[in-house]
């Protein structure tokens, strides 16, 4: 009877008999995590062994007496991404919760100066203060944020800022930072400001002849002829998660090596759920799935492709890089596997760059050039649509209008370059509040900007809307020489007014009466001093500052 074995996937534990390690991998890391500020960049396509060397480096930093927090960006919820200030809080919060110290985030929190700054204020300032020993900080899964570009960018240079506090500030010597991420996942980084190229980076490489000889003695497969090993490295290559799989079937006793080999491929496989995974990731991509498939059907490998192609697909680890233009699969099961799946349609592929091209004509004809978000075009056909849409189903719309405050002071004290630059950073600004892919966010004219919220209650459209207020203001772009004379406040800092009507489509009013509401808020919230957002009381009162 054989012992019962976890099948392979899960993260191996640090006493796992299962874990061979890959020198000089290990033992750099280890050294590295005991130099003060030092900065671990743990790299690899998935399931290529990134948790099982985070958790021999938790137990290596507990063994030295270090504090270890490690967060986890899959388990982070949606909101959480809603604005960089919720994020960075967030963040903080769950550090000072996983060192066991009081939160007291308000009292180091201050959005004059920005979150960033907050942050690490909050972290200098106070959290470090709490620990006497080095704090290892693991961020796993941090590809998990590239998708959210406006957390990312902003997230991973305070990183890096932390990284170089080390070089100047004693106690920043004591954050040790590890950040694990896979390598499928690809964003466009000033490199310059990342954390991507500073520290140590460790790439996972592939297991060697030895390695594979020595986990299959640890799943008590005596393999003394070489043959054995190599041709299993033929068909799934050096990949840890593959030969784990197969060993530990051949372990189980329900399958043989020949049966491995020949039915590597077939979907009732023991590898074809993986296989799948793969397939899933090309067919997305129809000029990386055409790429891969010149490769897998290639006789010598010399095939030209883009730098950008090449890295993607070696990103996936679906080649291997024999010399400059000589591209080969992985391995073999990959080539016989592709080779029957991997259908490539010329004219499929000739419609859908046709489709493409149409797209693109299409989105030029409704973006605002200026700004790079839907213009006066886009929103009013849109506007009439969901109106009716909404009207049918008898769901809530909301209407924001926000026009940027003393615009006309700033362009003409500062120049008409300034002011595009201006208007650029506000519709930005606005556009990184919004998540629904369902709301549009348009240039209504000049300074003036409009956003569609369909099924949106009206507290849901504040909530929105106060946080459009708040990111343009924490843009702190400054008016100097604004006074009294202009008929205002005393301000410095660019600000936004809003307003808001909610209501669900009826044959009671029309279109424009609720256009007209929202402007009615918009102009109420102006007289009222500004930088504000007020719910229109023709058909729910409200008032929010």
């Amino acid at each position: 009877m054989k012992k019962n074995i976890t099948l392979p996937g899960d993260p191996l534990p640090s006493n796992s008999r299962f874990y061979i390690e890959r020198p000089p991998i290990e033992s750099d890391a280890y050294t590295e995590l005991l130099k003060p500020g030092s900065l671990i960049r743990i790299k690899a396509p998935r399931h290529m062994g990134k948790s099982s060397l985070m958790l021999r480096l938790i137990d290596q930093a507990q063994t030295e007496g270090y504090s270890i927090v490690t967060i986890d960006f899959k388990l982070v919820d949606r909101q959480t991404f809603f604005s960089l200030n919720n994020f960075l809080r967030w963040f903080c919060a769950n550090v000072a919760r996983k060192l066991s110290v009081i939160s007291l985030l308000d009292d180091y929190w201050d959005e004059e100066i920005g979150s960033k700054v907050s942050a690490s204020i909050y972290f200098e300032s106070y959290l470090l203060e709490q620990i006497q020993s080095p704090l290892v900080l693991i961020l796993h899964e941090i590809d998990y944020i590239f998708e959210h570009q406006h957390i990312a960018q902003d997230f991973l240079l305070l990183l890096r800022s932390w990284h170089e506090q080390a070089k100047q500030t004693p106690i920043w010597e004591k954050v040790r930072l590890v950040l694990l991420h896979s390598t499928e996942v690809y964003i466009p980084l000033n490199i310059n400001q990342s954390p991507f190229n500073v520290g140590l980076s460790l790439k996972l490489p592939e297991f060697t002849v030895e390695q594979v000889t020595k986990l299959a003695k640890q799943y008590e497969i005596d393999w003394f002829d070489s043959q054995a090993v190599e041709k299993l490295m033929n068909l799934v290559g050096g990949h840890p998660y593959l030969i784990h799989q197969g060993l530990y079937y051949l372990y189980q006793q329900k399958i043989s090596l020949p049966e491995i080999l020949d039915n590597c491929v077939l979907n009732n496989g023991i590898y074809s759920e993986y296989l799948r995974s793969l397939l899933n990731i090309l067919q997305k991509n129809p000029e990386l799935s055409q790429a891969y498939n010149q490769i897998v059907n290639s006789t010598d490998g010399n095939i030209y492709l883009s730098t950008n192609l090449v890295y993607k697909l070696d990103s996936l680890g679906l080649i291997k890089l024999n010399g400059e233009k000589n591209y080969q699969p992985f391995c073999e099961m990959y080539r016989l596997f592709f080779q029957q799946n991997l259908f490539i349609d010329d004219n499929n592929i000739r419609l859908d760059k046709l489709k493409k091209e149409n797209e693109q004509l299409q989105v030029l004809v409704n973006i605002d050039q200026l700004t790079q978000i839907a213009n006066r075009k886009c929103f009013d056909e849109n506007f009439k649509l969901e109106w009716q849409r909404m009207a049918n189903i008898q769901e809530p719309l909301s209407l924001i209008l926000a026009d940027v405050d003393e615009f006309k002071f700033y362009n003409d004290t500062y120049g008409h370059q300034s002011g595009d630059d201006c208007l650029r950073q506000v519709a930005q600004a606005i556009n990184s509040v919004i998540k629904d892919p369902n709301i549009l966010v348009a240039r209504y004219g000049g300074e003036e900007f409009a956003l569609i919220l369909p099924q949106t209650e009206a507290e849901e459209a504040i909530i929105i809307a106060e946080e459009i207020r708040e990111t343009v203001k924490s843009l702190r772009i400054n008016i100097s020489g604004l006074t009294n004379k202009t008929q205002a406040m005393h301000k410095t800092r660019l600000t936004i007014s809003l307003g808001i009507v909610c209501v669900i489509p009826s044959g009671y009013f029309s279109i424009t009466e609720f256009f007209e509401a929202a402007d009615q808020a918009l102009y109420q919230a102006k007289q009222l001093g500004r930088d504000r957002t007020i719910l229109s009381s023709k058909f729910k009162f409200g008032y929010y500052e």
